[in-house]
């Protein structure tokens, strides 16, 4: 049988992880994660006698509880609960938020949802079939059988599924633009494009579809912001860790490197925007939408745009991300009306808007979506 790699790219001993490139708009996802938004694992520990994950384990998703009727869409989920919401697939979310978007022209949910539920079964011999390695060598995989799973996902992913950050947008730090319209085309910022012919994407995508994948084996795994970056979780009661799940296999991380990278975080940015704190079903769909929202102000549907950070607004009002994305789509559709209004006399009796939200200004004008 063919001997899988271990983890390419993987920490050594001491930490540190060798980053090979970063991608070029590290800026722009900054957008969704430090003004918006922006896991891994927990759940399974293998027995030194029952390492292997058995059928009864294995899940199809959330979805599958008898009394929840999954949304079949965007409305639909905008309609649930935040209780209801918890029952929902990420998958699902995610899939649903392209709806109409450029780039999402035929998506078609279902049958992504099923090629999910296969990948995931397959995920699952691999795992199986392969866990002589954690026996051989326990320390290369920090002494974690959890870590040792999400490992073997990830060289699943690439090597049998071509899964890839798309290098259209890999480049150094530094190289990024603010006008290179990196959000687009939906397929490179949500999961669609990773399940469809391209399987391409970025950290707006990829950790979620480590995610999706791992709750249908029954992981708990976790959507986790950082400052212009979205990671994953294990997060379990007995065992917790971060994963980069961008790169070519996992890097096997904690708090502290991303409190340092992509960008520094403050405390008061922790407690600004919920950096660095497992999110809930809306803090994700919360997410989404503006990762939606961005899409839709590339492609010069401010309207929409508009709606949809309105949304992501209402789901987590208190995210000072989510309030200067509004405040920022408000004043880019507003902007005709501005120049409209600076030709004519200002009416003295006309009072000034009492909303505070157009009032917020982003701390750095050139991180804007």
């Amino acid at each position: 049988m063919k001997r899988r790699g271990r983890v390419n790219g993987r920490a050594n001993q001491t930490g540190k992880v060798k980053r090979e490139i970063l991608p070029k708009r590290w800026l722009a996802i900054a957008v969704i994660a430090f003004l918006v938004t922006g896991s891994i694992l927990a759940g399974y520990i293998f027995q030194k006698n029952s390492a292997k994950i058995t059928a009864q384990n294995v899940i199809t998703a959330k979805t599958e509880t008898p009394a929840f009727k999954p949304p079949q869409s965007l409305a639909e989920i905008l309609a649930l609960s935040p209780a209801e919401l918890e029952h929902c697939d990420i998958a699902r979310m995610n899939l649903l938020c392209a709806e109409s978007l450029p780039g999402a022209e035929n998506l078609n949910v279902d049958e992504m949802l099923a090629t999910l539920d296969a990948w995931a079964q397959h995920i699952k011999s691999e795992i199986d079939r392969n866990f002589h390695h954690y026996g051989e060598d326990p320390a290369y995989f920090y002494n974690s059988t959890n870590f040792y799973k999400m490992a073997m996902m990830g060289v699943v992913l690439y090597e049998d599924y071509n899964i890839r950050y798309n290098p259209k947008w890999i480049a150094p730090p530094g190289a990024e633009s603010p006008d290179d319209h990196f959000f687009a085309d939906s397929r490179d910022v949500l999961i669609h494009g990773l399940i469809g012919d391209q399987h391409l994407g970025t950290c707006s995508s990829m950790p979620i579809l480590y995610i999706t994948l791992g709750q249908r084996l029954g992981f708990p795994l976790k959507l986790v912001k950082a400052k212009g970056h979205l990671f994953v979780r294990w997060d379990s009661p007995t065992e917790k860790f971060d994963m980069e799940a961008t790169s070519k296999g996992v890097h096997y991380y904690n708090d502290e490197e991303y409190k340092k990278w992509p960008f520094p975080l403050s405390e008061a940015d922790i407690q600004e925007d919920d950096y660095l704190k497992s999110l809930s079903a809306k803090e994700e769909l919360s997410v989404f939408l503006s990762i939606r929202g961005a899409c839709q102000t590339d492609n010069g549907q401010l309207g929409d745009a508009l709606a949809s950070f309105s949304l992501a607004y209402k789901l987590v009002p208190t995210w000072r991300g989510n309030q200067v994305m509004l405040a920022q789509a408000r004043h880019r559709l507003a902007r005709p009306v501005i120049l409209v209004q600076q030709q004519q006399p200002m009416n003295p009796n006309i009072p000034a808007d009492p909303n505070p939200m157009q009032q917020i200004q982003p701390r750095n004008p050139s991180q804007t979506p």
